[in-house]
């Protein structure tokens, strides 16, 4: 059963990362639902469903990020901007969010709030026909909106998809971009944890394969969403998520009293 609680987590990891409906609210949903304790779900695999999806994003953009070596373009500038907000404030504020906004009803007013700017992130996109440079302006504010999805619920990719609107960038173009810009802060967060890990317990061989397997499972689901996400938002809209995020924001609120009832 652990197994497959690691694929699956890792499935969930790798899809919600990506998809504008927040990574770690559905993680903290599949973790209450089945009852998983901290101490098999806890900081350790956490860090290692994540550490799939940097391998995701890593591959996906590859030739994209060793543009950074070429100093003309000034993308690593443009990527350490956009990275900065969210270390600052993850490093300031992490342990009292880990402890105090994992509840399911702040996931679930996060989700339906946030829904709300979505909606008129996609009117103004529907006003965007031009392609628009990304410059270090863009770039910091859409950091900003970054580390606000430090809350459960919001979404990194939702929120860094919706300020590339704002600013006037297609869908797809805000996509790309925060995509790229999620791999430092998943780099240094996730590492960062498995560190804590490394250093704080020692980990047996069935340990290891659990991870490994929830490294495995969020990678290949995370490649995937990213390959057919992007092709998706070329000629659509993020409409659809939005309808999910209020269906599920809804159900989350409600849930008390549906528990109540069965």
């Amino acid at each position: 059963m652990n197994l497959i609680y690691a694929t699956a987590a890792g499935a969930i990891q790798g899809l919600t990362e990506f998809l504008p409906v927040s990574s770690t609210g559905h993680l903290i949903i599949f973790q209450k639902l089945f009852h998983l304790s901290d101490a098999e779900f806890g900081l350790a695999f956490d860090a290692s469903l994540h550490l799939g999806t940097l391998l995701a994003v890593g591959i996906f953009f590859f030739k994209d990020y060793l543009k950074v070596l070429d100093f003309k373009n000034k993308l690593y500038v443009k990527l350490a901007l956009g990275t900065i907000p969210a270390a600052i404030l993850g490093l300031l504020f992490e342990k009292k969010i880990e402890s105090s906004v994992r509840e399911l009803w702040i996931i679930g007013i996060a989700l339906i709030v946030f829904s709300v700017v979505m909606i008129f992130a996609e009117k103004i996109s529907s006003k965007n026909k031009l392609d628009q440079k990304i410059d270090n302006k863009k770039s910091f504010i859409i950091g900003l909106a970054q580390a606000i999805a430090l809350i459960p619920g919001i979404s990194r990719s939702g929120s860094t998809i919706s300020a590339g609107l704002f600013l006037g960038l297609t869908r797809e173009e805000s996509a790309r971009f925060a995509f790229m810009l999620s791999g430092p802060i998943i780099a240094g967060a996730g590492l960062k944890k498995f560190i804590e890990v490394l250093t704080s317990q020692a980990l047996s061989s069935q340990d290891l394969t659990f991870f490994i397997t929830g490294i495995i499972s969020s990678f290949a689901f995370g490649y995937l969403t990213i390959k057919y996400f992007l092709k998706y938002l070329t000629s659509n809209n993020l409409y659809p998520f939005i309808v999910y995020r209020i269906i599920l924001g809804v159900l989350l609120l409600l849930s008390p009293f549906l528990l109540s009832r069965i």
